[in-house]
């Protein structure tokens, strides 16, 4: 199998190479930077320009588009327009260059987020009836910026025409790997340091996935020809920010860390140059249409996920 991979130096980038690389799938990277990377050929692209780029398209048998500028930033003018361009850009030119193949791709995979549904505790978002976000009566109106830019990076992906391609949007929560650098290198280091304690009041909804179920998943989407549209990836089993934290003490062996109140989040964020929007969201997202297709997840349960991780993180650093 041929798979196009766009936007593939992130953490989430790394997963897919090695999960395709093991399955001995060619993967064509397309970067900004002409990096090297084993077994895998990268090809220079812009993310907003067509190039000679284009031609990896033909006959390939899934394009992933992950592009777009990191959001663990501060959500300032610059930046919001630099996250913005960069999905909607991105996304627009891929299906220019797809609309054009003589053999066009079978599958585009488009990222997503779960970020797009409502800051909300009384129930969970799913693809049914989840509830987008903007404009939440108890949600800082700065967190609206990031539901702007999710549902115009949609927008842009749904209005291309690609008739021949199959197109999914995944709109996934944080993937958990052991790899460094990663979401979960982050949160556990800090737990190891004792730093790793409730945010806020702690009631706010954290969805996740293993690496290993994200892989899964997609290899699901790309096997099963029926599934088209918002597709959420991510456990079955979002918890409370402060449960999910406790777990997390405890797989890095730590049985207290001392709470953080909102406002210190607030200047711990400023400090760190990113938004509590990110912390603080309570991101409450189930994935029904992968269960009621008959997915299976291999970690849908938080403690045996994060055990997972850790072993093989403390495995990694020894």
């Amino acid at each position: 199998m041929k798979v196009v991979l766009a936007g593939g130096s992130g953490n989430v980038g790394a997963i897919l190479i090695r999960h395709f690389l093991a399955k001995s799938d060619e993967i064509v990277v397309l970067s900004r930077s002409k990096r090297e990377i084993a077994r895998v050929r990268v090809v220079r692209w812009d993310g907003s320009n067509p190039g000679d780029w284009c031609s990896e398209f033909e006959g390939a048998d899934v394009v992933i588009n992950l592009a777009g500028r990191s959001v663990n930033c501060r959500y300032n003018k610059s930046n919001l327009e630099q996250m913005m361009d960069s999905r909607v850009d991105s996304t627009r030119i891929i299906g220019e260059a797809i609309s054009k193949c003589k053999l066009p791709p079978k599958l585009w995979l488009q990222a997503s987020t779960a970020t797009i549904y409502a800051h909300r505790f009384d129930a969970a978002n799913d693809e049914f009836t989840g509830i987008f976000g903007g404009d939440e009566p108890d949600a800082p109106p700065k967190w609206n910026a990031s539901i702007e830019i999710a549902k115009a990076w949609e927008r842009a992906f749904f209005e291309v025409e690609t008739p021949r391609t199959r197109k999914v949007a995944m709109r996934s929560s944080m993937t958990m790997s052991a790899d460094k650098g990663s979401v979960f290198d982050v949160l556990y280091k800090l737990a190891k340091k004792g730093v790793g304690g409730r945010l806020g009041d702690g009631k706010q909804f954290v969805s996740w996935i293993h690496e290993v179920d994200f892989a899964r998943a997609l290899d699901f989407l790309i096997a099963n020809e029926e599934f088209e549209g918002a597709i959420n990836i991510c456990s079955p089993n979002p918890l409370p920010q402060g449960e999910f934290v406790r777990i997390l003490r405890s797989a890095a062996g730590r049985k207290f860390s001392l709470p953080t109140p909102r406002w210190l989040v607030e200047i711990g964020c400023f400090l760190m140059k990113t938004e509590s929007e990110l912390v603080l969201k309570s991101r409450r997202v189930i994935p029904t249409r992968l269960l009621e297709a008959g997915f299976e997840f291999q970690f849908p349960i938080w403690e045996s996920a994060c055990q997972d991780l850790a072993a093989r993180f403390n495995t990694s650093t020894m």
